[in-house]
């Protein structure tokens, strides 16, 4: 192994992550901010404007398993940097959309494909980058995408009452700009490079075998493991089970009878929740380890999606967020603590980012969904029952994930 900069940089690098998951996130979700507005000045339903959000989800998760690889070969930094340009682009050309099938591509094929190069290439940059506290580390860069609710959603609603959905949308793309090309040069490649093949150790001195196969594991081996399609399928269900009320959340309450900009106080509260969970379940991660910490959260957040049902008062609705909110969001980190610790960091962009394109599968699905069953039934009583059916199903496949023997060496031993 090399060393090419002093470690402490990672908290650097730690922080460019969470920023980078800010705003990314933060540009993609505050579509939920502007459904509303974008269907009253256009007449386009929405499903239609959902079906954005779904193609971005998609997008995202082929993405997310290219900009992986990428990131692997030839670094994070020229990952990241085309993911800042990217994600700018899109907003500002959505903004001049004159139809819904320009919105739709624009929206979703740019939007998506920059999103993908910011949540699994960092996650895996910063858990090579930290070996101690690391799953509170890999949990601060997922908390980025926590604050998005709590700063960028209620900017671009303050934007759309002031301005109008298309300027509102043009400031949040330049505002992107401005944030994330100046972070991308931060990044750096991690400071201790672990070789594929790792030379023997020295005789006399015990190696745990999770070590030597997990370094030696190739990203095509790794991909073929039961472990890679448990926490696939897990990360695709439990992001299925969440999604749509996510991105539905805002219209919800305002089907409730609750104002617009309160109402996004409701998504706001959630998204502040997530950034409390991801730290309180990461901690506990390092403590009582990932894989019992994720079945738990995965069990609060089914529970959670089925609430709905009977949440519709505001003093309610901002109950179930805090609870709700923690789950979802203290439980994404866990599937790339996971995934390290059982192959490695060698592989991890490749690994995780495959594990991220199944969960946007997942992500994929909810606004849709959502969008559909409202337009359908002028409810969203069967979206709900859905999320929480697909939630206990998240639950049964992640208790069937096997950790490696002594996996919990693997950073000591490499």
């Amino acid at each position: 192994m090399t060393r090419t900069s002093s470690p402490a940089y990672g908290w650097v690098i730690v922080a460019a992550g969470a920023l980078m998951t800010c705003v990314s996130m933060g540009a993609m979700f505050s579509l939920a901010v502007f459904l509303q507005p974008i269907s009253a000045d256009t007449g386009w339903t929405r499903t239609g404007i959902s079906t954005a959000m779904t193609i971005d989800f998609l997008v995202m998760g082929f993405a997310a398993f290219a900009w992986g690889a990428i990131s692997d070969r030839f670094g994070p930094q020229v990952v990241v940097l085309s993911g800042s340009v990217l994600l700018g682009l899109g907003m500002v050309l959505a903004s001049r959309a004159t139809s819904l099938v320009e919105f739709q591509l624009v929206f979703g094929i740019l939007v998506g494909a920059a999103a993908g190069a910011f949540y699994a290439p960092m996650m895996a940059l910063a858990s090579a980058w930290i070996d101690k506290n690391r799953s509170l580390a890999v949990a601060l860069v997922s908390a980025g995408a926590g604050t998005a609710p709590v700063t960028v959603a209620p900017f671009a609603r303050w934007l759309i009452d002031n301005y109008d959905w298309r300027p509102a949308m043009l400031v949040v793309g330049i505002a992107a700009w401005i944030l994330l090309i100046p972070a991308s040069l931060l990044v750096r490649r991690p400071p201790v490079m672990l070789e594929t093949n790792p030379p023997a150790p020295a005789p006399g001195v015990a190696t745990p075998v999770a070590a030597i196969v997990a370094a030696r594991m190739s990203a095509g081996e790794a991909l073929r493991t039961p472990q890679f399609a448990v926490l696939a399928l897990a990360h695709f269900a439990c992001c299925a089970a969440h999604s749509g009320p996510i991105f539905h959340m805002v219209t919800y309450a305002i089907g409730c009878g609750i104002p617009a900009m309160v109402a996004v106080s409701v998504y706001s509260l959630a998204g502040l929740s997530g950034l409390g969970g991801r730290v309180l379940l990461g901690v506990l991660a390092d403590r009582l380890g990932a894989k019992p910490v994720l079945v738990g959260g995965l069990m609060v957040q089914a529970l959670g999606a089925g609430a709905y049902l009977f949440a519709k008062d505001l003093g309610e609705l901002y109950a179930l967020s805090i609870v709700f909110g923690i789950a979802y969001g203290g439980v994404m980190p866990l599937y790339a603590i996971l995934a390290r610790d059982y192959f490695g960091p060698h592989i991890m962009g490749t690994v995780f980012g495959a594990i991220s394109a199944m969960a946007s599968l997942g992500m994929a699905f909810g606004p849709w969904a959502g969008g559909w069953v409202f337009d359908t039934y002028a409810s969203y009583s069967w979206l709900y029952i859905g999320s929480f059916s697909v939630g206990l199903a998240a639950v049964a496949v992640a208790l069937t994930f096997k950790p490696r023997p002594a996996a919990a060496q693997l950073s000591a031993a490499a």
